[in-house]
């Protein structure tokens, strides 16, 4: 039997893909307290990136982690609709393959498209989840417009309908003038927009002058209802109270007070009010009892109301009314202007405030609940600064609007009666019926929600009904994702035993869109919270700071990387950048593959791959001596404590220490310390310490006690560490425990170690991270003077007490062992030997003698030269610097290099001119 000279992941993945899924590993165990996860749901819009990579992993790790401690684990996936997402998408793509709108095919054509697009990068999606190696169950695998999310939309909507918490209303919204639908507050970004402010005169109806008014949309004047003023204003107090008329439609509106929306300070002091196209003037309209009058069809283009300029839409409508103020002499003049303006973050498009009639749900109540879930500690934010983000958004108690004038989504249930229906027919239509519940809207029609998914169009014998064309903001589905996906509205088992779930791992940008709404669903449908444990992970921006994306060019799809460096190489680098200082700047490269296609990846996962050769490497050393020992099966050897050397008593505390620090670290969420740390222990300490001093002896021909304890050992921690890092890289944990133990049990199913704190020695611990600092200050020395590692070298350590004296002293034979050293000494208070390098170490100096070593006149002189070239390097770099058009003119990813650059040589000058000190 043979390892590998070099991890291959490829084969390895593979193998264990089929193994686990084969042994249907993934399914809840049924024994041991619940731990149950849903994936937050991918949108079907297209395929992962790195972003849900992390997210995934994540979760992985926990819930790998808990499986293994012996909790029932139930991890549900599932992909969501993503409606106006999805749908813009397929539309684009509509537009571009065959120049057609959604208007030209229909609804269910254009749904019967949305669907085939969906079956497509589903398909992709739950591939791309495989590859990454999480552990769902995916016999569970959920999708939000599949029967049983959709049937619990209707129960859902039925009895907020019923209570009277959802409602149908004219409210301004933020329009979507291309996809012609609202869109939520979360779902815009602002962008800076040079524009202008005109100011033009606002005539008074009886013509005896003007008010000047300025604004930065002249094309909404036809929808004004009034004039403000501050109340305390002495230039517009006497106009207070008249009517002025309004240009181009000479309808007559008001002056009214208003010291909420007008500063006086700023511009004319005076603001046109357009209730139904400005959400500040919308909010003085309600408070005057202002007339509502929009101006806009709903693919932005004015209306009837627009007068001369119905038909015009954007910028022609904006140019066109401002040559019309001109041409009757109100306009008094221009100013360049920048502001913030909103724009669809599907679309593109800048959304327009829209008077127009909607569904809303009541927040009020269903607010200060889902805060007190926060407040009272039932639900724990982390990091908790993000709290505060949840909270002061539930605060505002904004009703939600919940209706989409779209065709892809969950169709709101509610189906409108004909005028001549009367509540007898409706009585007699559905006596009897619980799942039907109808009342009287404002307008004298009648209003049937049903939770049947589809009415007959002759449900009410005689009288036709029709189902409302709107569909469900995909929030309202996703809400309910969490009961959901295990049935609700149904009392199953699974609903029994794993909700409320555990702990959701998200994004900090959907803390309002989702996690705040799964909170009030629950609360509202469940009588209990979703989750507990509510951990918010960092976002990846590419090298630049700019969140990747396919349109941006700067997208890293996961399958690229996992192909390039191995998914655990992956999964390790993604744990390792996850702390608490959000947001992680992940440099990005292109790179040409061997078919002539171009992938985007990056080097960061380069220490990824190197880790797990590393750890490879490692098992590889032992694993012919274990073939020598007879000691390949799922019994290690045994250890033998009387023989155990300073070394293995240290090795043996490093480990159970590990497992203490390790276990804390992912129950507290700490991912990023948690990869650092195994890191560190394996590779510093099992690969560059132990193995290295154990290296001889277990290289040794003759299978000595002394040898076999040294194999029981490193396969003990080898051991351990398989178990340790398992959760963070399953493929090359479980390859390895395999080949090392076979016959042992599968590392997923495994128990999680326990740390024997018996075992753990502080004192040693101290005293070797002691000596390895002296063993590392003599590599420094070897590297400052371009010593060879065959150099024999003589070292002196000088120290402050007695105590650090003896316990250097005991870690002699390493220090001399692993530093390359002829001869090492300690004493308290030591003299410095002639001609010696130096370098502190804890609780002292180490001393190197040089004297025959290096020719002190040339060691001076190629230092001086050294020092000479970085710092002419460097003083070129400066000018480069310096010079402000390459500054603000390069790119940021070029000036920064540049800087590097000037602080390595920086770095070179510093450390050559100190050794040019110590020499002279």
């Amino acid at each position: 039997m043979e390892m590998e000279t070099r991890y291959n992941p490829k084969i390895v993945e593979d193998r264990w893909h089929d193994q686990w899924n084969k042994n249907n590993d993934f399914a809840p165990s049924g024994k041991g307290e619940p731990f149950s996860v849903v994936i937050p749901p991918p949108n079907v819009t297209g395929a992962l990136h790195l972003g849900h990579a992390l997210n995934d992993t994540l979760q992985d790790i926990l819930v790998r982690y808990r499986r293994k401690t012996g909790r029932d684990t139930l991890w549900i996936p599932g992909t969501d609709h993503a409606g106006i997402a999805t749908q813009a998408v397929v539309e684009k793509r509509l537009f571009q393959d065959e120049h057609k709108t959604r208007h030209d095919i229909g609804r269910d054509a254009l749904v019967e498209r949305i669907w085939k697009w969906k079956d497509e990068y589903e398909a992709r999606i739950t591939k791309q989840l495989k590859s990454l190696g999480v552990s769902c169950d995916w016999s569970r695998q959920r999708f939000t417009l599949d029967p049983v999310c959709a049937k619990a939309v209707r129960h859902a909507f039925f009895n907020l309908f019923k209570k009277g918490l959802i409602y149908r209303g004219k409210r301004l919204v933020n329009w979507d003038t291309k996809l012609q639908t609202a869109v939520a507050d979360d779902e815009i970004y602002y962008e800076t927009v040079k524009g202008h402010f005109w100011t033009f005169k606002y005539p008074l109806a009886d013509g005896s002058g003007f008010i000047p008014v300025s604004t930065t949309r002249p094309e909404t004047i036809m929808g004004d209802t009034a004039l403000a003023v501050h109340p305390n204003d002495e230039r517009y107090k006497q106009f207070i109270g008249k009517m002025l008329k309004v240009p181009f439609v000479n309808r007559e509106i008001p002056v009214i007070a208003d010291a909420i929306l007008v500063d006086m300070e700023f511009g004319t002091g005076s603001v046109k009010v357009t209730p139904a196209h400005d959400p500040n003037d919308y909010a003085t309209g309600l408070r005057h009892k202002l007339p509502m009058i929009n101006i806009m069809n709903d693919d932005g283009s004015l209306n009837e109301n627009a007068g001369p300029f119905q038909g015009m839409k954007g910028q022609a409508a904006r140019d066109a009314v401002v040559k019309g103020l001109e041409d009757l002499g109100l306009l008094i003049k221009v100013e360049d202007h920048e502001m913030q303006v909103g724009h669809s973050d599907r679309s593109k498009t800048v959304i327009e405030p829209y008077l127009s009639d909607q569904w809303f749900v009541k927040m009020d109540v269903l607010a200060d609940n889902a805060m007190k879930a926060v407040t009272s500690g039932e639900i724990k934010i982390i990091p908790e600064r993000y709290a505060n983000k949840y909270l002061d958004w539930l605060k505002e108690k904004r009703d939600w609007c919940i209706s989409r004038q779209l065709w892809w989504g969950h169709r709101i249930p509610i189906w409108h009666a004909d005028e001549t229906t009367t509540e007898e027919d409706l009585n007699k239509a559905f006596a009897g019926r619980n799942d039907i519940y109808y009342y009287k809207a404002q307008n004298g029609i009648w209003l049937i929600c049903s939770e049947e998914e589809n009415l007959k169009e002759d449900a009410v014998a005689g009288h036709k009904i029709v189902q409302e064309e709107d569909v469900l903001d995909t929030w309202f589905s996703s809400g309910l994702w969490p009961h959901s996906t295990m049935g609700w509205p149904e009392q199953t088992d699974t609903l029994k035993k794993y909700y409320p779930t555990s702990v959701l791992v998200t994004s900090r940008d959907i803390i309002t869109l989702w996690v705040a709404r799964m909170v009030l669903f629950s609360q509202e449908n469940m009588g209990t919270v979703p989750f507990h444990t509510v951990y918010i992970h960092p976002k990846i921006l590419d090298g630049n700071g700019m969140t990747m994306s396919k349109s941006k060019g700067n997208g890293v799809d996961p399958m690229d990387i996992e192909k390039k460096y191995g998914t655990d190489a992956l999964r390790f680098v993604m744990a390792s950048l996850c702390t608490d200082n959000q947001d992680v700047r992940l440099p990005v490269k292109k790179e040409k593959q061997e078919d002539g296609s171009v992938i985007n990846t990056s080097e960061k996962f380069e220490i990824g791959r190197n880790f797990s050769n590393k750890l490879w490497n490692a098992c590889r050393f032992l694993f012919p001596h274990l073939e020598q020992a007879g000691a390949l099966s799922k019994d290690m050897l045994p250890m033998d404590s009387s023989i155990f050397a300073l070394e293995d008593r240290w090795i043996l505390s490093r480990l159970n220490s590990t497992i203490q620090d390790a276990t804390k670290m992912l129950e507290e969420f700490h991912f990023a310390e948690l990869a650092g740390f195994l890191y560190r222990f394996v590779w510093d300490d099992v690969c560059s310490s132990y193995l290295e001093i154990k290296k001889a002896v277990i290289n040794s021909e003759t299978l000595t006690a002394e040898k076999k304890n040294a194999m029981a050992i490193l396969s003990h921690v080898l051991r351990g560490v398989i178990d340790l890092l398992h959760p963070v890289m399953p493929f090359i944990t479980e390859e390895l425990n395999a080949t090392l133990f076979p016959g042992s049990e599968r590392v997923i199913n495994s128990a999680w170690p326990k740390a024997d704190t018996s075992l753990i020695d502080a004192k040693i611990e101290a005293a070797f991270n002691q000596a390895f600092a002296v063993v590392e200050s003599v590599r420094g020395v070897r590297g400052r003077y371009n010593v060879s590692p065959a150099t024999k070298l003589k070292a002196v350590v000088s120290v402050d007490t007695a105590e650090t004296e003896a316990s250097v002293k005991d870690c002699q034979a390493i220090i001399t062992e692993l530093g390359g050293l002829e001869s090492f000494s300690v004493a308290v208070k030591a003299a410095k030997p002639k001609f010696s390098a130096s370098s502190v170490v804890p609780g002292g100096e180490l001393y190197i003698p040089l004297e025959g070593i290096l020719d002190p006149a040339a060691e001076i002189a190629r230092l001086e030269k050294e020092i000479e070239k970085a710092k002419a390097f460097a003083a070129s770099i400066e000018k480069k610097l310096s010079n402000q058009k390459f500054v603000s003119g390069a790119p940021e990813a070029v000036v920064n290099a540049e800087r590097v650059k000037l602080a390595t040589q920086q770095d070179i000058i510093a450390k050559n001119e100190a050794a040019l000190k110590e020499l002279k």
